[in-house]
């Protein structure tokens, strides 16, 4: 991902036709581009060219991603300290793990954020910590480290932010979308094929079938079953990673609310409907919800605070952090000029 803020490289805004594509494929990001053509009024061809550009010049991409929940996976949200000298490094150290996703720099590049997962419920079986968490307090010049567990997720996944956008109809979205997932009732368990798919699919969600089956082996038959039955069961999901500046939203700020238990729900629900908001979860600790909002700018951050935010009952506290810069993503570590920060 790009890890610099040269204006000089930053691409221009999207026009519409591009977004109502990005729609689309944050809906689905396997669609034929036959359906996205015929549902937004324009050529097969045209739809093609465009990816292409946006695909070709790093703006956009499709990752399929799996689902924590139908894993049976922990989420952890990790702050790191650290001595100045020592936080880019030890963001970058993160962003190449293959068990973390949104690694950034915070607090004027003296705290780093990251994203973790764990195989197993911790609450449930022990143990099941992520083991960056272990690994972490011996690294030299960390300061402190918390940890924060997922408990409940209100927005984000595969609900991207751009379906806040209404840049497609509710006609167009319904036209789009697949059927839901469905979470099983017991952790899906995955095959050593099965990870050989989802590692390509992590590099490319629009990979096309003979590229799947020369990873796995399996008939391209098989390959489409498979990723219907892991869609189906809420493992598989698409996401659209893209530069925020693309949707003229420039600044990225982590926020942590604390609410009391009886309002929790209650205002997780309410911040997830902000078109601000990019991932909402409840977590563990004092500040107990936490979220991803996006802005245009340090004005909008300002009046999102003052504004729709502050008039929510029952938060009893607030700390916010703006991303300084965004070394990963939600998908594989990428070094590209995608995000812009």
């Amino acid at each position: 991902m790009r890890t610099d803020t040269a204006a000089s490289r930053t691409p221009p805004p999207l026009d519409e036709l591009d977004r109502q594509l990005g729609h689309a494929l944050q809906l689905d990001g396997r669609v034929a581009f036959s359906r996205i053509a015929e549902v937004l009024g324009v050529s097969d061809q045209t739809i093609a060219r465009r990816w292409a550009k946006l695909r070709g010049g790093r703006a956009m991409r499709v990752l399929g991603l799996t689902e924590p929940a139908a894993l049976g996976e922990t989420v952890w949200m990790v702050r790191v300290s650290t001595t100045p000298d020592a936080a880019v490094p030890l963001a970058e150290a993160l962003a190449r793990r293959t068990d973390t996703s949104w690694v950034g720099l915070m607090a004027g590049g003296t705290e780093v954020s990251a994203v973790a997962r764990s195989s197993g419920d911790w609450a449930r079986e022990g143990g099941g910590e992520a083991l960056l968490l272990r690994e972490l307090p011996r690294t030299p010049r960390v300061l402190g480290v918390s940890a924060y567990c997922q408990l409940h997720q209100f927005f984000g996944g595969a609900e991207g932010l751009i379906l806040k956008s209404g840049t497609l109809s509710p006609e167009q979205v319904a036209a789009l979308s697949p059927p839901p997932p469905r979470l099983p009732d017991e952790p899906v368990r995955l095959s050593a094929d099965d990870h050989k798919l989802l590692t390509c699919l992590a590099r490319d969600g629009r990979a096309p079938v003979p590229e799947l089956t020369a990873a796995t082996g399996w008939s391209p038959s098989t390959v489409r079953r498979r990723m219907a039955e892991l869609r189906a069961s809420g493992v598989l999901y698409f996401d659209l990673d893209y530069g925020p500046y693309l949707f003229d939203k420039g600044l990225r700020a982590t926020i942590w609310l604390s609410v009391p238990p009886a309002r929790l729900h209650a205002v997780g629900q309410a911040v997830a409907a902000h078109p601000q908001v990019a991932f909402a979860c409840a977590t563990t600790g004092a500040a107990n919800l936490f979220l991803t909002v996006v802005c245009e700018n340090s004005a909008a951050l300002y009046a999102y605070l003052t504004g729709p935010l502050s008039q929510l009952p029952g938060v009893s506290g607030l700390e916010t952090y703006p991303v300084v810069r965004s070394l990963k993503g939600p998908g594989p570590f990428w070094q590209g000029p995608l995000r812009g920060q």
